[in-house]
């Protein structure tokens, strides 16, 4: 399926994409009343450009970058931080688009100046995400043959689409020449769909604390702090929430409320379907799911947290304080050799479920972490497999007979995902694959399965992409 690249003729005054609200503890921005109010676009570009330079150039993570950045441009107003924020990420996520049709519309293009080419950037980006040419070329303060070469994308986008389609799609998908294979292969004539989806600003979606409220109740109590939200359609426990607040912020997060999370990360802790006796969460990182666990859990049991990061240990310390949760045993363990072995061995055979949710490629989250995929090489999902594979054969010795392991990832790749799981069946005869939908339910079950398997992807299901397996170990 043809999709062309999106350089619209009429301006669409709809958000561009974002990354997530500040973390805990930072400053907020100063708040400015913005809808009389003219950005600012000198100062914007001036951020903008540092915040892209230290992530293109330097080869810093995306997130940390802006949060550099914005801390030190205290004089911008809550809106132009914002639209920092935006214009980078929707660079980010059109890069490799965005390189193309400027190397089409501007003659000499590469021979810029560094700063010249990353003002193009961020000025074609804001036309894929909806702006007219002459808007954008009005407001950036462009030379005028810069300027005259954002006029010029439409024409640009119409010759990248007269490309053959093999050629056309690793740049309109904005995916380097591997990853795009990658794509073709696992989502064959939903590539480009899957890739346009990858592209989007994702939703902020959160997940009701129910050892403190119930979805409903929530909705509710966001109101009252001038929060719209909504059910998801997919779980059970999460909301949309319809604000450019920062979340982190509102009372009812401080008070343990609501946690940030994915639809799709929610659904894989369902899949847990955690009992309140003894269960591991493996690969906890900050808690984002052990949190999730504890509440299916309402407080009872033991559940176990493990994660070779004592920072993320701590923070989920932090957020277990503020959540109510009570039930949480953190361990900081060894990454591997005799001294983990040792760490782990009053948990051998006597888990009834233990998550392992894999460090992994993170395809499934390009929407919010854009600046991945240009990092991802092929020896490193070679890595990411061969510690997947250990991974699960570690901690599958943990599970009691009858017990359940549940495996998961943020990945859509066929070789983290399924190849992982029929990997270890064939070294493990001792565990079986369960359906997943028999843990989810039918109805649920029918909308988020392929196969015996949960799979949810940005452009079917509106989540980032997951997968969860659940295995279950012979009496």
């Amino acid at each position: 399926m043809k999709r062309k690249p999106k350089v619209p003729q009429k301006a669409r005054r709809k958000p561009a994409p974002g990354p997530r609200p500040s973390r805990p503890g930072s400053r907020p921005a100063p708040q400015r009343p913005t809808s009389a109010r003219e950005l600012r676009e000198d100062l914007v570009l001036q951020a903008s450009l540092e915040a892209y330079g230290s992530i293109r150039h330097e080869g810093r993570l995306a997130d940390r970058a802006l949060d550099f950045t914005l801390r030190r441009k205290r004089n911008l107003w809550s809106a132009e931080r914002r639209a920092v924020a935006e214009r980078v990420y929707a660079l980010l996520r059109r890069e490799r688009t965005v390189d193309y049709l400027l190397a089409q519309a501007r003659p000499r293009f590469q021979a810029l100046d560094i700063s010249r080419q990353d003002a193009l950037r961020l000025a074609a980006a804001r036309t894929l995400m909806g702006e007219t040419p002459e808007e954008v070329a009005a407001t950036c303060g462009l030379p005028a043959e810069d300027a005259a070469a954002i006029e010029r994308l439409p024409e640009a986008a119409a010759a990248l689409e007269a490309l053959p389609f093999a050629e056309r799609f690793p740049i309109a998908a904005s995916l380097p020449d591997s990853l795009a294979q990658r794509f073709l292969e696992t989502f064959g004539a939903e590539a480009a769909q899957a890739a346009e989806a990858m592209n989007e600003r994702a939703p902020l979606t959160a997940r009701a604390n129910s050892l403190r409220t119930t979805r409903e109740e929530l909705v509710a109590r966001l109101a009252t702090e001038g929060v719209e939200a909504r059910p998801t359609p997919l779980s059970p426990l999460g909301m949309t929430l319809d604000t450019r607040l920062n979340a982190f912020a509102l009372p009812s997060f401080r008070d343990g409320f609501f946690e940030l999370q994915d639809e799709g990360s929610q659904l894989l802790g369902v899949l847990v379907d955690a009992p309140p006796t003894k269960v591991v969460d493996a690969c906890a990182g900050a808690g984002g799911k052990t949190l999730q666990l504890a509440a299916q859990m309402k407080n009872r049991g033991d559940l176990y947290a493990l994660d070779v990061d004592a920072r993320r240990m701590d923070e989920l310390r932090k957020r277990a304080r503020r959540a109510g949760v009570h039930n949480v045993r953190t361990r900081v363990i060894p990454p591997e050799g005799p001294e983990a072995e040792a760490a782990l061995q009053d948990l051998k055979g006597v888990a009834d479920r233990v998550l392992v949710d894999a460090p992994c490629s993170g395809t499934g989250t390009f929407r919010r972490k854009p600046d991945a995929r240009y990092r991802l090489e092929d020896k490193d999902l070679a890595m990411h497999v061969s510690r997947q594979k250990a991974l699960i054969a570690r901690f599958a010795t943990m599970v009691k007979p009858g017990g359940r392991l549940i495996y998961g990832t943020c990945s859509v790749l066929r070789d983290e995902n399924e190849g992982v799981v029929e990997d270890f069946l064939l070294r493990h005869p001792e565990f079986t694959v369960r359906p997943a939908a028999e843990v989810l339910g039918t109805e649920l079950g029918r909308r988020v399965t392929e196969g015996p398997y949960l799979k949810v992807l940005p452009h079917r299901h509106g989540t980032d992409g997951f997968f969860g397996a659940v295995l279950v170990r012979a009496r």
